[in-house]
């Protein structure tokens, strides 16, 4: 974070949050013109409230109190104001304090701090938020701890100041409990804030979905238009509030909107009742005057369905910006601009407040969409496949997305009891390091399927005005994964995915059954089975002649047969005419009467009506279907059982394999891995030489336009890595043939002869490279082909390096985005990673665990395991490698890259061949900071 100069005004302090009640307020450092808000605010705070911040009777602030407490030099006096509408709602502030507890300047580094809140605002979570703000700002300006006296009665504030997770000291003296708070940020203090923020994000989220009112900005006079469809379709879906429709054009008079028969307004202004929320379809430039009459009509959210914004260009990006500005200012949240709107099917809302032209069935998949038109193709997907099978709980198309974003529904989800799936089309992530975190604390509890457009243009869509992050598509897929996220690659993918993880039980392991009356088609799927890494049994064969009861009979077994996990039934049309129905109701038999819950997908070739009577609801009494000579089952209605069906094994195969590799990571979440220590880890030390070596480099502080990244000589990587413990096998300067030759001796013989210039580094394809070279004449020969081959030796920069020993050539990265944190990265040298793109990659800190997947997840991993007769390499090595390669990257974020590069992997033990590292002013941790909402 860069430090402005001491008085001036600090721009980077001001920020939106999220209250406890989803509402929203604005955080800003207190200024000189603040002095009649003030005074107004202090007006309407009760005389209670005032005698617990001053400790006796207190009815005005003097002209003294207004000018102390509006100026402020930003450093060892600084005031916080959270606004609602302009206004104050609180305040904080901190005065530097020495030991005696007198005014002073740095180095004391304590502070008094205490807090005013507006009493109609208490229990928002105010002060919490507030107390997060102030606590960063004092740590920007070196202040280490809070000091703050409250009289016993006060709990409220207490309790802000104990719940907030710090350690502190608690004391009573002269009637008065004093508490000190150590401003360094605690595991404690962090899972608090997050939990805060999850609280109070959800809580925006529902305000939104589950509205008592609803008014419909910009309904037409006539009927069409996007107003008037989005105003009927609230209604046709039944919605249970109530619903207005406004538009300045209404004639004077008009009271009731026919044949809508709902009330008619000319002005939000003129609703007598509370508006919950309001979807406007006006143009865009009539907006702000529309946001501030909702905001002065104390609207709680906004469906904007406007075009005209970001995605328009410059000036739309512009109109973007103020309209988030404006509506956040009256504490209102966006879905939107550019939406297509949101739904919600549950039995006590029924809101359908988009363009969707019906109300989906309700069920347990909840949809987030970037995309208006993806959006409405998932709905009309979900609900041709999934009649009866699946419904949907939420969904919400966000358009440009400009402050309601994927992030918010995660925290939604996380705790809603009606959605047991949340799938998400993006096309731009704009804080990957949070949402790799919300992804996974609710993927561990229940899926999260992604797809992402966008992946290899680079550029977000020009409607969502985000921040750009170096990561390649495939490192944010490796990282998803990580987090649990089920990456897919098209919309089909995820319709597919999102119904089978709704509809059945997650596989205990990888082993698939398949059976059914086609033996290509069961072969087409034990392909894709082997092709997907699940481990699929022989297909059972049942021959064209099969029918239901057989199909029964052969599910029924696989199902209580205990080395299978799922089942894969294939089915293909019967040319006796038996109907689908029955094969419907025989599988879904089986499956009801089955020992232990498995997953069952059903693959079948045009057997017209079978999905819709897998999917379809129990109706009347059936006899269950048996195999003959067997005694008659309860003659009961059809069970209550669903099962997907796919036109496609690839497609139903690939489902379960998504949910297989997601069921395997769920397991792994009750055991996981550590962060193992290294006795041998210096880290004092290779912080202090971090220090010198920035100071050193001239980079010890941010420059304007980011951080400048120094790269390090090859003798100061080599002691850096040394203090965690790894080494760089020995390289000397060779810019001569004696030279070399005094080396070699140096050394030892065998040697190898390599070039270290940039253009000739890791490029084995060119020949520069000579091995085993046991003496001086093989030495002056090889230093004589490669500079007749190279260039001159100045050209060349040729080496002298001891021999390692054979294994196969790796390469170990890490570098930091500022978006998404450190990355560790892992690949075998020269083509596979180059070229194939065959590299793995996991978010720092990696426990052991993550690495010893990353080392198996490439394509070539094989190479490492004794492929071909090969002897295996010591893999331990290479996992101990990549944790200490991590450990120095997450203990010293100033390290922004760290190559290694060959790393050789031998059958025992590892060899860095070459290093480099590159310094800079630690990038700002955002997710550390106090809780904010994105300000693009």
């Amino acid at each position: 974070m860069q430090t402005p100069s001491e008085h001036a005004y600090p721009t980077h302090w001001e920020a939106d949050v999220v209250l406890r009640d989803g509402g929203t307020a604005q955080v800003r450092p207190i200024t000189a013109d603040d002095a009649g808000r003030l005074v107004s605010f202090y007006e309407q705070v009760s005389d209670e409230s005032k005698y617990y911040r001053f400790f006796a009777p207190y009815p005005r602030l003097s002209d003294r109190d207004v000018h102390r407490f509006t100026h402020h030099d930003y450093v060892d006096r600084v005031g916080l104001a959270a606004t609602v509408g302009g206004e104050f709602i609180a305040t904080v502030r901190y005065d530097r304090i020495d030991a005696r507890g007198m005014p002073a300047t740095a180095p004391a580094d304590e502070a008094e701090v205490a807090f005013l809140v507006q009493d109609a605002h208490q229990g928002r979570g105010v002060a919490s938020a507030l107390l997060e703000h102030i606590a960063a700002v004092a740590r920007e300006r070196s202040i280490r701890r809070f000091a703050a006296e409250v009289l016993p009665a006060n709990t409220k504030m207490i309790k802000v100041f104990t719940d907030a997770g710090y350690t502190q000291k608690r004391s009573f003296e002269d009637g008065v409990v004093r508490l000190e708070l150590d401003l360094e940020p605690t595991d404690r203090s962090l899972a608090v804030q997050r939990a805060r923020e999850q609280r109070a994000e959800a809580r925006s989220v529902q305000r939104l979905l589950a509205p008592g009112s609803v008014a419909v900005i910009g309904t037409g006079r006539e009927a069409g238009g996007m107003g008037r469809t989005v105003l009927r379709n609230v209604l046709a879906g039944g919605f249970t509030g109530r619903a207005h429709a406004v538009n300045r054009a209404f004639p004077e008079g008009l009271s009731v909107l026919e044949p809508e028969g709902v009330p008619a307004h000319r002005s939000v202004l003129d609703i007598t009742d509370p508006v919950d929320l309001a979807v406007v379809a006006v143009p865009a430039a009539a907006v702000p005057s529309v946001v501030a009459e909702c905001g002065e009509h104390g609207v709680q959210g906004l469906v904007v369905l406007s075009a005209g914004y970001a995605e328009s260009g410059p000036d739309g990006r512009a109109r973007q910006r103020e309209l988030v500005r404006q509506a956040r200012s009256y504490g209102m949240r966006i879905i939107g601009p550019n939406a297509f709107g949101l739904i919600n099917t549950a039995e006590g809302v029924r809101l359908n407040a988009s363009l969707s032209p019906e109300l989906p069935a309700a069920g347990r998949l909840g949809l987030f969409s970037q995309s208006g038109a993806i959006g409405i193709a998932l709905l009309s997907g979900l609900h041709r496949r999934a009649a009866g099978l699946v419904g949907v709980s939420t969904f919400v198309s966000a358009g440009n997305r400009a402050d309601v974003s994927g992030n918010d529904f995660l925290q939604y989800w996380h705790d809603d009891p009606d959605t047991d799936v949340a799938l998400m089309y993006l096309e731009s992530i704009g804080n990957p390091r949070k949402f790799t975190r919300l992804a996974k604390r609710t993927a561990a509890r229940k899926p999260v399927v992604v797809v992402k457009g966008a992946r290899h243009g680079g550029a977000a869509p020009t409607g969502h005005a985000v921040p750009t992050t170096r990561i390649p598509d495939a490192t944010v897929s490796d990282l998803l994964r990580q987090a649990g996220v089920i990456r897919v690659d098209t919309v089909t993918e995820l319709a597919d995915a999102g119904l089978l993880l709704a509809s059945q039980p997650l596989p205990a392991g990888p082993r698939v059954a398949i059976l059914g009356n086609s033996e290509s088609l069961a072969l087409l799927t034990y392909d894709a089975c082997l092709t997907e890494g699940l481990r699929p049994l022989p297909p059972r064969d049942l021959t064209t002649a099969a029918g239901p009861a057989d199909f029964r009979a052969a599910l029924a077994g696989a199902l209580a047969d205990g080395g299978s996990d799922a089942v894969v039934v294939t089915a293909i049309p019967w040319v006796d005419g038996t109907s689908a129905a029955d094969l419907a109701t025989a599988l879904r038999e089986a499956v009801a009467q089955a020992p232990a819950a498995k997953p069952v997908t059903v693959v079948h070739l045009e057997i017209e009506g079978l999905a819709e009577a897998l999917a379809a609801a129990p109706t009347a009494p059936t006899a269950p279907t048996v195999p003959p000579g067997q005694p008659d089952g309860p003659a009961d209605r059809a069970p209550a059982v669903r099962i997907p069906a796919y036109p496609a094994a690839e497609r139903a195969v690939r489902a379960l394999a998504e949910a297989a590799r997601y069921a395997r990571w769920r397991r792994q979440l009750a055991e996981p891995g550590r962060v193992p220590e290294y006795d041998d880890i210096d880290e004092a030390g290779a912080a202090a030489d971090i220090d010198v070596l920035l100071t050193a480099h001239g980079a010890a502080t941010s420059r304007p336009g980011g951080p400048r990244a120094v790269t390090l000589s090859a003798a100061d990587t080599q002691r850096l890595l040394a203090r965690y413990g790894i080494a760089v096998l020995p390289a000397l300067p060779a810019p001569d043939p004696g030279s070399a030759v005094r080396a070699a001796h140096r050394l030892g013989f065998p040697v190898a002869l390599k070039p270290t210039a940039p253009h000739l580094r890791h490029r084995a394809d060119l020949g520069g490279v000579r091995l085993d070279l046991g003496g001086e004449g093989e030495l002056r020969r090889a230093y004589a082909e490669l500079t007749e081959l190279l260039g001159k030796p100045e050209e060349t920069r040729l080496v002298v390096q001891s021999m390692a020993p054979r294994g196969v050539d790796t390469v170990v990265r890490a570098a930091i985005d500022p978006a998404a944190g450190a990355v560790l990265s892992f690949g075998l040298a020269g083509a596979p990673s180059l070229l194939l793109g065959d590299t793995a990659h996991r978010l720092v800190p990696a426990t052991d665990r993550d690495v010893a997947e990353l080392i198996r997840s490439i394509r070539t991993a094989p190479l490492l395991f004794g492929w071909r007769g090969s002897a295996p390499v010591d893999t331990g090595a290479l996992e101990e490698l990549l944790l200490r390669v991590s450990r120095l990257v997450d203990d010293h974020p100033e390290v922004v890259g760290a190559d290694l590069e060959p790393v050789i992997v031998a059958p025992h033990g590892v060899h860095v061949l070459g290093a480099s590292l590159r310094l800079a002013p630690p990038p700002a941790r955002t997710d550390l900071g106090p809780r904010s909402l994105p300000a693009y």
